[in-house]
């Protein structure tokens, strides 16, 4: 699966999808391949502050629970509920199967991230 190259990459294997101020944050193929299939997932409450590199949930699969980082720092504003009653569309889709909506507090960390390309390479 090729990862989107709109989006922006972190070497903890999590992705964002920037639109303004804000982020969806989800896990890469990558990591969904590397954790099997996903049973649970533990996301945090709307208005929760985040700072970059910090977990901000879990994600549980039949093999192993694994933490959820942050790829930026700001403010948690939407929370996808799907994924609470779904939590396997992240192993059918990890690219739309957003878990979190960031609203960035530094716009600037946004530069320290992986483009698609750099990514790729980081996994292969």
């Amino acid at each position: 699966m090729p990862y989107p190259a709109g989006y922006k990459y972190t070497k903890d294997h999590e992705w964002i999808d920037l639109a303004g101020d804000r982020g969806k944050v989800g896990i890469t193929d990558y990591a969904q391949q590397q954790l099997g299939d996903v049973v649970f997932m533990e996301l945090p409450e709307v208005g929760r502050t985040v700072k970059v590199g910090q977990s901000f949930g879990t994600i549980e699969s039949v093999k192993a629970v694994s933490e959820l980082f942050a790829p930026v720092s700001g403010v948690v504003a939407e929370v996808n509920a799907a994924l609470k009653q779904k939590p396997e569309l992240v192993n059918s889709d990890p690219h739309a199967s957003w878990m979190v909506v960031i609203k960035l507090s530094d716009p600037i960390e946004v530069g320290t991230l992986l483009d698609a390309a750099a990514y790729e390479a980081l996994t292969k």
